[in-house]
């Protein structure tokens, strides 16, 4: 028996805010380096300024994947390309209910807490799936594609409205 499996990449927009923090932060380091020019004692706040801006501008840049395999999806947060963090994980048992975005189907659900693992454009075709992890049920927001959806609706076809 062959096994059904799909892997999707969703690239995160770097929000307006993180912009102005990276302008922020280049400034500060620029003004750290005059600093040195006053103050030769002060030769440590460039040094410490450059490893903040690194560490901070590799954790703008974001990717999501999600990772769907006979039940089970799993999400991974990718981090400037290079380190890898699992943020959720569940079984098609742990779902309630999957629907696009703003369904009817979810209106009993919207004062659950909720995670976002979407690429937060515009116009991207959002769906919610409440789950219950732990005893608690929380709401996740991603953008899974079509292959995604018709594997969970092959398990739980009650479970999973599509637009």
């Amino acid at each position: 028996m062959s096994d059904f499996y799909t892997e999707q990449l969703v690239k995160r927009k770097t929000p307006g805010s993180a912009a102005a923090l990276k302008v922020l932060l280049i400034l500060v380091t620029v003004l750290s380096v005059a600093l040195v020019f006053i103050i030769p004692f002060a030769i440590i706040a460039p040094v410490i300024m450059v490893c903040v801006d690194f560490f901070l501008f590799r954790n703008m840049d974001l990717e999501y994947e999600y990772l769907y395999v006979n039940g089970n999806l799993d999400i991974d947060k990718i981090m400037a390309k290079a380190k890898r963090k699992r943020v959720f994980e569940m079984n098609v048992n742990d779902m309630e209910v999957i629907a696009p975005a703003g369904a009817p189907e979810l209106r009993q659900y919207q004062g659950l807490k909720s995670e976002n693992y979407s690429s937060c454009t515009a116009g991207a075709k959002l769906y919610e799936m409440v789950v219950i992890q732990n005893g608690t049920k929380k709401r996740i927001i991603f953008e899974p594609n079509s292959v995604i959806l018709d594997g969970l609706r092959m398990l739980a076809p009650r479970k999973v409205f599509l637009s």
